[in-house]
């Protein structure tokens, strides 16, 4: 979707934002040459802006009196949607784009857990999951984690894994089918053989 184009055709100029959002169009990321004009939308983020778009449409054809002033803050919406679909490179350029990319990670990371039912699954499993979701090579997110936190990327995820898988062993009833599947393993022996070798035990032994 070209969202930055879509976003183009209804403002006339940069400066129609500026008095009442101080948003200028022409310092934002999403619109600087040489940017990323057309993104590939997972079905979450199709919805979501496949809503904005049928609010602004409802929006024009009504009798609201400050319908256009509801128009700017939904297409200044989707000007924030498709920000967050720039990749964290283009977002934050030069020295900051190494620890900016580091941090979207650990947000990333961290936005799983915890797992509140056995019927949840881990979505971000792998480093490839982490770095497509954020744009960026895998190879480029393990160097810029491991200069930010001594750490690969599939160190970090391993150990936020244990330590969910921790939790749920010493804190819930479910059995231990329910815990590797909701921790994104497809099989009991994947997850018991990766728990004991994080933490010499079995899962069993240390519930």
């Amino acid at each position: 979707m070209m969202i930055s184009m879509a976003i183009s055709a209804f403002l006339p100029t940069s400066s129609w934002f500026r008095p009442k959002a101080g948003v200028v169009l022409d310092d934002l990321p999403i619109f600087q040459p040489g940017g990323y004009p057309i993104f590939q939308l997972s079905d979450d983020d199709t919805i979501a802006i496949t809503a904005i778009f049928s609010k602004m449409h409802q929006e024009l054809s009504s009798n609201y009196a400050y319908k256009y002033d509801l128009i700017r803050n939904y297409i200044l919406e989707l000007i924030h949607q498709g920000q967050k679909l720039q990749p964290a490179s283009a977002l934050y350029p030069g020295h900051t784009a190494s620890a900016r990319v580091s941090s979207l990670f650990m947000e990333l990371l961290e936005r799983q857990f915890p797992i509140e039912s056995p019927s949840q699954k881990l979505k971000l499993r792998t480093a490839k999951d982490y770095a497509d979701r954020l744009a960026v090579h895998v190879n480029h997110l393990n160097k810029v984690l491991k200069e930010n936190t001594g750490k690969t990327t599939t160190h970090i995820i391993s150990g936020r894994v244990i330590q969910e898988a921790k939790i749920l062993l010493k804190q819930t009833d479910w059995n231990i089918s329910e815990i590797s599947y909701s921790l994104g393993f497809e099989q009991v022996a994947h997850f018991s053989n990766f728990f004991k070798k994080q933490t010499s035990l079995a899962p069993m032994a240390f519930r």
